[in-house]
């Protein structure tokens, strides 16, 4: 039998405190409850394992570039203070990657807009709340290494891949 697919989550989205702010962002669903209860779901914060303190200064991607920018070298991560923290964000996400290999996951569930985890979108550099398409450090990375990665808007579509997949057995 095969064993059914491991999900990398944001810490934030099962409740940890570990946004920027030092709160979460817990998602409540009742296939992501299924799937914790399974074992299936495997906790990152590749903010905190790039070793950025809780809490920390607000940190956004600069000039609207996004996550495939600051791995190619042409993008870079600053706090609101003006500190470049890009090393951070890219130790961060190479940690998550390993970790996501590691444990055999074939999915991530990332919180959207975040300069690590975002998927679908993130802000703009300007610490305005101005949002664009793009996506986080590690959510590129994931995905430049086969990892499917959905925001927790798209946990339905998530969902009937996980399924598809099968569940684990009592």
């Amino acid at each position: 039998m095969v064993e059914p697919p491991k999900l990398l989550v944001s810490a934030c989205l099962l409740g940890r405190p570990v946004r920027y702010d030092g709160t979460a962002k817990t998602l409540y669903d009742d296939a992501f409850s299924r799937w914790r209860r399974e074992g299936r779901v495997v906790a990152v914060c590749p903010e905190a394992l790039g070793g950025l303190p809780t809490p920390r200064l607000p940190a956004e991607i600069a000039d609207t570039l996004d996550g495939r920018d600051v791995l190619e070298g042409r993008g870079r991560v600053v706090d609101i203070g003006g500190a470049d923290i890009t090393s951070a964000f890219v130790q961060g996400a190479g940690a998550a990657l390993k970790l996501a290999v590691d444990q055999g996951c074939r999915f991530a569930l990332l919180i959207d807009g975040s300069p690590s985890c975002g998927s679908a979108f993130i802000y703009d550099g300007s610490f305005t709340g101005r949002r664009h398409t793009g996506e986080g450090i590690a959510a590129a990375l994931l995905r430049r290494h086969g990892i499917t990665v959905f925001a927790p808007n798209q946990i339905h579509n998530l969902a009937a891949i996980m399924d598809e997949h099968g569940r684990a057995q009592p």
